[in-house]
């Protein structure tokens, strides 16, 4: 095998790809100040214990293990920042008050989360922790918005969902909770015959509710259906008040609600959430309320927040345009180098030419060049 060959669904990110990412994140992130996050920088590696406390058993397979050489500990690469983020609000800030946070970095996973998905996602986002209202959630789902509106996508649809609905109807019956895994993967798959089959012995109400659950979907009207179909539980009447809050505080953003689509139910404790954008099979972003994750780190703390992967939504980003540059000669002349000096600290590209080589520049478009006109340095147009 050739060893320039990288692993299935790792790739190198080339210079126009890269400069498309880079400059989203940068924006994304000013976006994120401007509402007051404030950035933190979590390591690539910890021990494994905290890397995945309260993260369930689907971020435990998507971790890629190893040994520690120093402490012979086992340690994680990070899959998700999100529980990383929330260690260091809960173990090293410790504050009282609300605080955001926000995060941008490579994760890596051990098998891809989609089709034709990358294994490692330049992921970024953000978390609020310190205020159990929905106004917390009312600000995450707008600035997940405000991110794709500022890659200049336009079309999203924001599939809700509310992991409340399934746990008030699991906590009315023993026996269904007993199968709570099963449920949940049933439920997520909407296998309607294997629900009525594992369902026969459960309470009649729950069971029905049950059967109910993965016919759920569709547009906002799905809320009014379900308070007509589903018991009326202080749980599922809570979860289902939420849902309609946040429905319309979604702006122009089309909205569907699937009270089946349960990915991350073991991990979040209220509203989730999947934006969807035209061109990419996969969820773009990805968030809800995850108020139990503190308490593994010894302080539980009211968190919700979203991440999105940078390289899947550049990919929607048309090719970068090439920056304009000045191509200057290679000379030791003290005039010339201040000359270039001066253009660089004024934000203009100047390009070198290194003796003997012509330059190819797939990003830059040298229009301009550093000439000589006898008595000093100039700029002029060229092609």
């Amino acid at each position: 095998m050739p060893n320039w060959l990288l692993p299935e669904n790792i790739a190198d990110v080339l210079p126009s790809e890269a400069r498309k990412i880079e400059e989203l994140r940068r924006v994304l992130l000013d976006n994120f100040r401007l509402y007051g996050y404030e950035m933190v920088m979590p390591p690539l590696l910890e021990y494994i214990e905290s890397l995945l406390s309260g993260a369930g058993q689907d971020m435990d397979l998507r971790t890629f293990k190893l040994v520690d050489q120093l402490s012979g500990r086992t340690m994680g690469v990070r899959a998700d920042m999100t529980t990383q983020v929330a260690r260091i609000d809960a173990h090293l800030l410790n504050r009282a008050s609300v605080t955001r946070l926000c995060y941008a970095g490579s994760v890596l996973h051990t098998r891809p989360s989609g089709l034709h998905a990358t294994r490692e996602p330049i992921q970024i986002g953000a978390e609020i922790y310190g205020h159990a209202g929905l106004e917390a959630d009312a600000e995450i789902q707008e600035l997940v918005l405000a991110s794709l509106a500022l890659a200049n996508i336009s079309e999203v649809r924001l599939d809700l969902c509310h992991v409340g609905v399934l746990r008030s109807l699991l906590e009315s019956d023993p026996l269904a909770k007993k199968h709570e895994s099963s449920l949940f993967a049933l439920l997520e798959a909407k296998d309607l015959p294997a629900l009525e089959q594992i369902s026969q012995d459960f309470n009649p109400v729950v069971r029905q509710a049950l059967l109910e659950l993965p016919k759920l979907y569709g547009d906002v009207a799905v809320i009014a259906r379900a308070r007509q179909v589903l018991p009326s539980f202080a749980g599922i009447s809570t979860a289902l008040d939420e849902l309609d809050y946040l429905v319309k505080l979604a702006g122009h953003a089309k909205v569907t609600i699937d009270l089946a689509d349960l990915r991350g139910y073991h991990y979040h404790s209220g509203v989730m959430f999947n934006a969807f954008v035209p061109g990419l099979p996969n969820a773009v972003a990805r968030g809800g309320r995850y108020d139990h994750v503190g308490e593994a780190f010894g302080r539980a703390r009211p968190a919700t927040g979203f991440s999105l992967d940078l390289r899947e939504l550049a990919r929607l980003m048309p090719s970068a345009e090439r920056k304009d540059a000045i191509l200057a000669p290679w000379s030791q002349d003290p005039a010339l180098r201040q000359k270039i000096s001066e253009l660089r600290q004024s934000g203009e590209v100047v390009i070198q030419s290194l003796p003997g080589h012509e330059n190819e520049q797939d990003e830059f478009d040298c229009n301009r060049a550093v000439a000589f006109d006898g008595s000093q340095w100039i700029i002029k147009s060229v092609g």
